[in-house]
């Protein structure tokens, strides 16, 4: 089973993005036939730098990302959106790749189940 997670949120200020990749996490611990493919969008792009501050009283969405990439999900971000906040020269996260509308049309026709948060 593939199983689509798109996200919009910036990383901190709600717990989607964090709701998001428990999810994740979890379902590649208790379900390792599913096929985990993740798309950030919007401001949720923000997630995928690295070297990021933890914010006080807030959970590391890059230690959260990393886990995912380690259990074979693949993470993807739109990269309109990251061209729009002026991060195409930044460095991502290793093993996260900028991507296209396209490639998202792609995941979500072939998906079994997309959860967008």
């Amino acid at each position: 089973m593939k199983i689509l997670l798109i996200l919009n949120d910036a990383p901190y200020g709600s717990e989607k993005v964090y709701n998001a990749l428990r999810l994740a996490m979890k379902l590649q611990q208790e379900h390792a036939d599913v096929d985990i493919q993740i798309f950030l969008m919007a401001d949720a792009v923000t997630a995928v730098l690295p070297a990021q501050t933890t914010p006080q009283g807030y959970y590391n969405i890059e230690r959260m990302l990393k886990a995912v990439l380690n259990k074979q999900g693949q993470i993807k971000v739109c990269g309109t959106c990251v061209e729009a906040r002026g991060l195409e020269k930044l460095a991502l996260l290793e093993g996260i790749e900028v991507s296209t509308m396209s490639q998202l049309a792609q995941w979500v026709v072939e998906s079994d189940k997309v959860l967008t948060f």
